[in-house]
């Protein structure tokens, strides 16, 4: 399993924390979070000394900034990571918002986990880290490589062997692919075909809270 593997991921805050400052399931470890044993179903408060008192009423500053945790969280991002995303849809034509939904969703590490290759968006990452994941036949192990259209997206041959993709025929018989993606699940082959749409998908985030919070 991934665990073998070192976490190299930076932000060390557990990861059902997250879940709970958001006050939603951001599903950050798989299938641990849709099930019953789902940290946010047992303690359905905030984290912290204060956290069973409930939720607080937030200034429209406050939503702001917890839109952003949230979709950085989701991500998986460090802050700077996720405020360059911002700047580069900032300079570019078009909804600021749906653009940085865009780039946020043509990560490698994102795609690999909506392909269904891993069951969250860390475990991609780790993936992609220990190059088991190879971008139109090359082994790429940068995680915020941008995917585009056309690209195929296969499992490196000799790392089926892992333990890690035992199971990995029988998951994909139960993942719902986003529009923009196609996979051959016999060969393993995912295939970008489209453009990522936020009227496409379910994700309970107000894109334009975010760039408000930036734009100040």
């Amino acid at each position: 399993m991934i665990s073998q593997y070192s976490n190299i991921m930076k932000n060390q805050d557990p990861q059902c924390k997250k879940c709970r400052r958001a006050g939603e399931k951001l599903f950050l470890k798989g299938e641990k979070c849709e099930g019953a044993k789902c940290t946010l179903v047992k303690r359905n408060f905030a984290p912290g000394v204060h956290g069973n008192k409930g939720f607080k009423r937030l200034t429209n500053y406050g939503k702001q900034l917890a839109e952003k945790q949230k979709a950085k969280r989701l991500y998986g991002l460090r802050e700077k990571q996720f405020r360059n995303y911002f700047e580069k849809s900032f300079k570019k034509v078009g909804k600021t918002g749906e653009l940085l939904f865009g780039l946020l969703e043509n990560r490698l590490d994102n795609t690999v986990y909506r392909l269904g290759f891993a069951k969250s968006r860390n475990q991609a990452r780790q993936m992609v880290n220990h190059a088991l994941i190879e971008v139109n036949g090359q082994r790429v192990n940068i995680p915020s490589y941008q995917v585009k259209i056309g690209d195929l997206i296969s499992i490196k041959e000799k790392s089926m062997k892992s333990p890690l993709f035992e199971n990995i025929r029988s998951d994909l018989e139960k993942k719902d692919l986003v529009p923009w993606l196609s996979l051959d699940k016999k060969e393993l082959k995912g295939k970008v075909t489209g453009v990522p749409s936020l009227a496409e998908v379910a994700l309970n985030i107000d894109w334009q809270s975010i760039v408000e919070f930036y734009s100040k």
